[in-house]
Order: structure tokens, then C-alpha cells, then sequence
């Protein structure tokens, strides 16, 4: 049985603009938490990990840009990134048959908030700025993205806070699979603003981690087939993306259940698993490793970066973790052919596990690119 695979990958972090920078940060055990300023006015965080010396116009270009919110301009760097790419990621990521799949929280809680206040305190409330009014929208930098690059297939935006990046995974296997679309990019994106940085403050008094922000995208593909030009240039192969709901009784019981899910439907066991990736939750990790070390046989998988090392990216933090589990898989030849596990966790009762097995097809080449061969 074939699965779809993941063919190449971009992020704009806290690490730096740019998947090298991520891949170095997350090999490198760097942490891009740090201590906040007082430029930013009075925040609820004392510490943060933003994008540093993030300007959307000198990344971007001057067109268009005027009235970018700044997790759309995340999105359109990240998606530049990834379209930059050698050999054929433009061909195939772009036109009718591309799709886009962008994980979100609520799309920009910054750009919400600045229209319902001006339609309050403007001399009419139709004194607005016209041009911002499309940023309020949920799918706007979903949107702004196929805009500016033509991708004309299925353009679709889920919310699912630091799950939104599997939910969009299992959203993209299942363009894939009805034929929706040839080639789909998916992932997440969230901004870190004053306006995110008192909501979190709010909604989750006393259980506040340092904010991030970013976007990491991904390049997903149909099955390919052993020994053939898409299968050389596959990263890793989705095994399975599981999901569920935790309403209630113990946390560590309803994630064992999904973790376990996900390994009977990728046709796999514990014992098979190079790496996992945690979600940052203690119940969450607790199980895991109880699950991994029961069906291992007491062998742990290696552990991969979390959200102590780029904060607490919202919408971005699963694809963050896939992204982090590809750029660790380059430097570690042990996970060839093995599987890496991405386990989520999200404060609003959503889990979420997804497996994926680094390809043992050729050589994976740096920070998610490879190099062009006769095939491409």
C-alpha cells in the first residue's frame, strides 16, 4: 500500500526567515524564547519568541503589502520560500490542480479587533479603512496566498489551534484521495501581536506559556511508487493522521487511544518509531512515553524540540513539529526508513497524532529541498 508523501517543506520562525534557520535552531537545541522588551507597550508575557526582524515589505516586495496583517505576510513568506524551491515545486504547487490547505486559530485577532474599533470610534462607522477589512476574515492569508501566487484548486482554511497543522495534513490526504487536487500545501500560521497576547492572557490565566509566532508549510503529494522519480524525492510518506475529542475523564487514557490508533492504521508498532515529537502538555507526553516504552520494549524514541524552544506558536505548532522531525531526520541516519510520531494537543479538547515514515527512497537532501536529478 502507498500513501501520500511529503515532498518539501518551508518555515519563517522565531529561529529566522527561512527553513535553513529552523532546521539549524531545532539541530542546533537553540531556544528563540527571550526575555520582552518595553517598546511593545504593556503585556501580560514577560517573555516571547517572535519572528525576529520580520518586515513584510522587504520580504515581499512593496506591492500588495500596504494593508498586509502580519500573519498573511507570514504565510506569503513561508509559501515564497517554498515556491523558490529547485525543479518542479512551482510546476506542480501552483495552478488548477494546486491545492492549499492553511491552519489558523482564528486568523488575525489584531486585524478583528482594529475594524470593530474603528467602527466604534470613527466619526461614522463606515470611516474605515476599506482595504484592512478583507484581514478579518478567517481565510485571509489562506486567500492572499493563492492571490499573489495562482493557486487556482481547492483553497480551504480549518481551525484547530496548535492542531491546526494535522487537521490540515489529514485535510490534504483527503484532496488527495478524491482527486480534488494533484499537489497540496499545507500547514499553519499564527502571529504573535498584542491583541493574541491578551486573549491567551485571558483564556488561559495561570496556564500561560512564552508566545511564538510563524508559518511552516508543507508540499504534499499522491502515493508514489517504489524506485520512481516522485518516490526519490519524497521526504517522509504520511502513515496516518488521527484525531479525536477529549471532553472528559482522564487525559492520559484518551491519548494512549489515539496514539494507538494511529499505529494500527499506519501498519505499524512502537517498536518501529525513530523520534516523536510532544505537544507540550505533561499529561499528553506522560503517555506517550508510557505507550512507546510498553510497546518498545522499553527503548524511547528520540525526542524532538517542542514549543519550549519556539514558544507557543498557536496554529503553527504542529507543522512546526513536522518541520522539526524532517529537518532532524537530515542529520540522523538511523531514522531512515523508520517512523517519526507528531502528537498534539490542544487546550480546547482537540488531539490529534500523525505518523510518518522518513523515506528510505535515496538521499534526503538539506532543509527540506533536493537536489535535481535526470528525473525531475
Amino acid at each position: 500500500m502507498t500513501r501520500p508523501v511529503i515532498s518539501a517543506w518551508s518555515a519563517v520562525s522565531p529561529f529566522g526567515a527561512g527553513s535553513a534557520a529552523f532546521a539549524h535552531g531545532v539541530t542546533a537545541g537553540l531556544r528563540a524564547v527571550a526575555p520582552l522588551g518595553a517598546d511593545g507597550g504593556p503585556l501580560p508575557q514577560t517573555h516571547a519568541a517572535p519572528v525576529p526582524d520580520f518586515d513584510a515589505r522587504r520580504i515581499l516586495g512593496r506591492k500588495g503589502t500596504r494593508s498586509l496583517d502580519r500573519v498573511g505576510a507570514l504565510a506569503l513568506a513561508a509559501l515564497g520560500e517554498l515556491l523558490a524551491g529547485a525543479g518542479r515545486v512551482q510546476e506542480i504547487a501552483t495552478g488548477e490542480r494546486a491545492g492549499l490547505v492553511l491552519g489558523t486559530t482564528l486568523g488575525s485577532a489584531a486585524s478583528m479587533m482594529d475594524i470593530t474599533r474603528d467602527t466604534l470610534t470613527r466619526e461614522l462607522p463606515y470611516f474605515v479603512d476599506a482595504a484592512r477589512i478583507p484581514n478579518a476574515v478567517m481565510n485571509s492569508a489562506a486567500a492572499q496566498c493563492a492571490i499573489r501566487h495562482g493557486i487556482r484548486g481547492p483553497n480551504t482554511t480549518v481551525a484547530g489551534g496548535r492542531s491546526a497543522g494535522l487537521l490540515a495534513l489529514r485535510y490534504a490526504m483527503r484532496l488527495l484521495a478524491a482527486g480534488r487536487a494533484g499537489a497540496v500545501l499545507c500547514g499553519g500560521a499564527e502571529e504573535l501581536t498584542r491583541e493574541r497576547s491578551w486573549l491567551e492572557h485571558h483564556a488561559h490565566r495561570g496556564a500561560e506559556r512564552p508566545l511564538g509566532e510563524g508559518c511552516a508549510l508543507l508540499l504534499v503529494e499522491p502515493p508514489a511508487a517504489p524506485g520512481s522519480p516522485a518516490a526519490r524525492r519524497a521526504l517522509a510518506e504520511v502513515l496516518a493522521v488521527e484525531t479525536r475529542t477529549h471532553v472528559g475523564g482522564p487525559l492520559a487514557d484518551a491519548t494512549a487511544a489515539c496514539l494507538r490508533r494511529a499505529l494500527t492504521r499506519g501498519g505499524v508498532t512502537a517498536g518501529e518509531l525513530w523520534a516523536v515529537s510532544p505537544s507540550g502538555e505533561a499529561a499528553w507526553e506522560r503517555a506517550v512515553d508510557a505507550e512507546c516504552a510498553r510497546g518498545a520494549g522499553g527503548r524511547r524514541p528520540v525526542r524532538l524540540p517542542d514549543d519550549t524552544a519556539w514558544g507557543d506558536a498557536g496554529a503553527a505548532t504542529a507543522a512546526f513539529q513536522i518541520a522539526s522531525a524532517l529537518a532532524a531526520a537530515e542529520h540522523d541516519p538511523a531514522s531512515r526508513g523508520r517512523v517519526a510520531a507528531i502528537t498534539s494537543f490542544d487546550r480546547e479538547g482537540v488531539l490529534a497524532c500523525a505518523l510518518l515514515r522518513i523515506h528510505p527512497y535515496g538521499r534526503i537532501h538539506p532543509y527540506g529541498t533536493k537536489a535535481r536529478t535526470d528525473d525531475d
